[in-house]
């Protein structure tokens, strides 16, 4: 991830942790997205979820579907909680990304959502695979094991 904790305005605002279990993460890119005012005063409260959502290509754009953005409370103009997205991307990795996914079968999952160290709002996404369930259970199992290797390192058993 794009970590700058020395940074004042770099800030989370969500995270997709369920992504590296469920999928096997090959290329990530950082992409802009466009968003209304009261959209952006939301996920300057921190009020997002990315878990659910997608990226998809389409009609030749690149667009964030179903995450999930609260209301604002004191917007005048509201928004819709679950609206397509428009994401902002160069033609070339649009390109890339459309062959990734149609081509090779991949698929553009949302890893974080995040304010840049300019306070613009930020995705990253990635070009995945979908793991198996023995794949998942390995990756459990590895996890583990390393949690094991530090335990006893640091206890000395």
């Amino acid at each position: 991830m794009a970590k700058n904790p020395e940074n004042k305005n770099y800030k989370v605002v969500s995270e997709n942790r369920r992504a590296r279990y469920d999928y096997a993460i090959e290329d990530d890119l950082e992409v802009g997205i466009i968003l209304t005012g009261s959209e952006v005063k939301s996920l300057r409260v921190g009020q997002s979820n990315i878990a659910d959502s997608y990226a998809s290509v389409d009609d030749g754009e690149l667009w964030l579907t179903n995450a999930y953005i609260a209301p604002y409370d004191r917007a005048m103009f509201g928004h819709e909680e679950r609206r397509k997205r428009k994401l902002l991307v160069k033609n070339r990795e649009l390109a890339r990304l459309w062959n990734a996914t149609k081509r090779d079968g991949m698929t553009l999952v949302p890893l974080v959502m995040y304010f840049n160290d300019r306070g613009l709002v930020k995705l990253k996404i990635a070009t995945a695979k979908g793991k198996k369930n023995h794949d998942k259970r390995a990756t459990e199992a590895k996890r583990d094991w390393g949690r094991q290797q530090q335990r006893l390192l640091r206890h000395g058993d």
